[in-house]
């Protein structure tokens, strides 16, 4: 193992492509941290609602989808104001936490499965408040952020 190691260290090319497949590795690393976090921090929105609130519509998943776009707005927000352009930083909080947290493919299921209920003017308020107030959501974070 050593061997190959110093191998590719040795060749100028094999190096380069060494430790850019080490970095790379890194930043899947913080993404998957950030990932564990925003998951955990759904998870946590989810019993909440589940143990506070009863609904047909489901609230901790619109909850989360508006938080998670307010949150996504104001990271964005504070990046940009603060100059900061990092591959680290963008996998850690946009693709990994914000990615863990908001969910859109729960969003999607349960749209689906309220239609399927026969709740239809249900699931096309629940879609288009998501949107709507989604994308007031972010505006309000990079607003914030200013």
């Amino acid at each position: 193992m050593i061997g190959y190691i110093a191998k590719r260290l040795l060749n100028p090319i094999k190096r380069t492509t060494f430790i850019n497949s080490i970095l790379m590795f890194r930043i899947m690393l913080l993404a998957g941290v950030g990932g564990f976090i925003g998951t955990c921090c759904r998870y946590l929105t989810n019993r909440l609602y589940l143990t506070y609130f009863q609904s047909t519509l489901p609230l901790a998943t619109f909850t989360v989808n508006i938080l998670g776009c307010f949150i996504l707005g104001l990271i964005l927000g504070l990046l940009n104001r603060a100059g900061i352009v990092s591959q680290e930083v963008n996998a850690f909080l946009i693709v990994g936490f914000c990615g863990g947290y908001t969910t859109f493919s729960t969003f999607s299921y349960e749209t689906l499965n309220l239609g399927m209920n026969g709740e239809l003017l249900t699931s096309l308020l629940y879609v288009g408040a998501s949107i709507i107030i989604g994308l007031i959501a972010v505006w309000l974070g990079i607003v914030v952020a200013r």
